[in-house]
């Protein structure tokens, strides 16, 4: 819902500008959380004044509500591509991560913290993972379970447990599972955990390929 006396059209400029503060303000929500995030650090983070942050957002409590409208429907979004054919896309796969990661961080200390998107969005996932596993595609024999409601909440559980332990991943690991690279080998780990139950071998090549093509892109930019 728009706030009183703005404008219904606002310019594409004002509308980059809101997207700036609020990719800004995930960022500043992820590391300091709710109550330590200031207008002020938001501000500096997206380079604008602390009146424009304003002007776009009247309360740090709006801001953090369109923090979870942006990043419940990046999940769901990205979530539901997934499963097509773009999955076995490098180009799709470059644009999900940019896209992604600071989402993913955002959501790491939402699902702490506490948060309505963070709720929604697990929610959302398991009725997800409950709808693919009454149907699944051709090729996927659906889990062994008395309780698929219970099969379809642990193992969105698994997964987005991923992200609240991404410091211990990160150390195991020894690279920043928050970067494209560190991101990587997580989904090729997950591929292959989902490979027997919830994934046709098909898909799953796919997706190794594409991969492997967007690591190979990522380690030119690293040689330029």
């Amino acid at each position: 819902m728009a706030r009183t006396g703005r404008a219904a059209g606002p310019a594409s400029e004002d509308l980059t500008a809101r997207a700036k503060i609020r990719d800004a303000a995930l960022l500043q929500f992820a590391e300091h959380g709710t109550k330590g995030a200031t207008f002020r650090g938001i501000a500096e983070a997206a380079g604008v004044s602390v009146g424009l942050v304003q002007h776009h957002f009247g309360s740090k409590e709006e801001l953090r509500e369109a923090c979870d409208a942006y990043a419940l429907d990046t999940v769901r979004r990205l979530s539901s591509t997934a499963a097509g054919e773009a999955m076995g896309d490098p180009g799709f796969l470059a644009a999900a991560v940019q896209a992604d990661l600071p989402v993913r961080r955002y959501l790491a200390r939402a699902l702490v913290d506490g948060s309505a998107a963070a709720a929604r969005m697990f929610d959302d996932l398991v009725a997800v993972t409950e709808r693919y596993m009454a149907d699944p595609p051709p090729g996927t024999l659906p889990p062994t379970t008395r309780d698929a409601r219970a099969y379809a909440a642990a193992t969105v559980a698994m997964t987005t447990g991923i992200e609240v332990l991404h410091q211990h991943l990160s150390r195991v690991l020894g690279v920043d599972t928050f970067t494209p690279e560190g991101s990587l080998r997580l989904r090729r780990a997950v591929l292959e955990i989902f490979d027997d139950r919830l994934l046709d071998r098909e898909t799953v090549a796919r997706a190794h390929a594409a991969m492997d093509r967007y690591e190979t892109g990522l380690k030119g930019d690293d040689d330029e």
